[in-house]
């Protein structure tokens, strides 16, 4: 694991030495590359037989330590969608299940969202690729459905509830098709554009954080920090906010 030693004088040339460092931490391809859009959280279901019970069942996942977190608005908020449909017919009831899809790529736009599939990375859902969405059986019902994600930009003006209500406002404005119909089917995640984008901001706040944690140790000592060549790694922070970071730790150490 590479690690710097950050002394009092020191901090300027870390801060200097960043944008090699985050090009070479990048070409690692150990995390989130390039432009993808990724999830922050998993799809947690709407099901309304999902009680507390079943939730404190499920173990929180570890995360790992962090010397300082970039916190900012995400730039999407997500929600999964169903379209179902029960038509006897299979042959019948797979059209008119991918019909909708199509009517609610055709509407998007119009109802001020993007559709998109995936539940880690997230990709367009365009009228050339929509039936490449699986159509599963239904566990609630004798019927089948597609699931895919409606999407709406994280702007000044959109919080989680107006995220929600135009979400909510979208998916009636799509027209049945058939017996098919469509509904919300997890509650609201978020997603980040290229988390590794921000691992230069990341790094600046451990190197000033590092620089006054070296202050007070006194002339003599300095800080190793490791860990800031892995991955770029986030995690939700609020409703619409998400923190962003690099997995790392510091030992401090005399100078000589």
């Amino acid at each position: 694991m590479r690690g710097f030693f950050i002394g009092l004088a020191a901090c300027g040339f870390l801060v200097s030495a960043v944008p090699a460092f985050a090009q070479d931490a990048g070409d690692s391809g150990a995390g989130a590359g390039g432009g993808e859009e990724i999830v922050v959280t998993g799809m947690r279901r709407l099901d309304p037989d999902d009680d507390d019970n079943d939730r404190a069942k499920e173990k929180p996942v570890p995360m790992p330590a962090a010397i300082q977190m970039l916190r900012r608005t995400a730039d999407f908020a997500i929600q999964q969608v169903v379209i179902v449909g029960d038509t006897s017919d299979e042959d019948e009831r797979h059209t008119e299940i991918y019909a909708m899809t199509r009517k609610a790529i055709d509407l998007a736009r119009q109802g001020g969202v993007q559709v998109a599939s995936g539940e880690i990375v997230v990709e367009p859902l365009t009228p050339a690729n929509y039936k490449d969405l699986k159509i599963v059986e239904d566990d609630h019902s004798r019927g089948e459905l597609v699931k895919f994600l409606v999407k709406v930009p994280l702007e000044p003006n959109i919080d989680a509830k107006a995220a929600l209500a135009r979400i909510d406002k979208f998916i009636k404005l799509v027209p049945t098709v058939g017996r098919a119909e469509m509904k919300a089917y997890s509650e609201l995640t978020l997603s980040v554009v290229n988390p590794e984008q921000y691992r230069g901001a990341i790094i600046d706040l451990v190197a000033k954080d590092m620089a006054a944690t070296s202050t007070r140790f006194g002339p003599g000592y300095g800080v190793e920090v490791t860990g800031l060549d892995r991955p770029v790694q986030w995690k939700r922070a609020g409703l619409t906010e998400v923190q962003l970071f690099l997995p790392s730790a510091t030992t401090v150490r005399p100078r000589n």
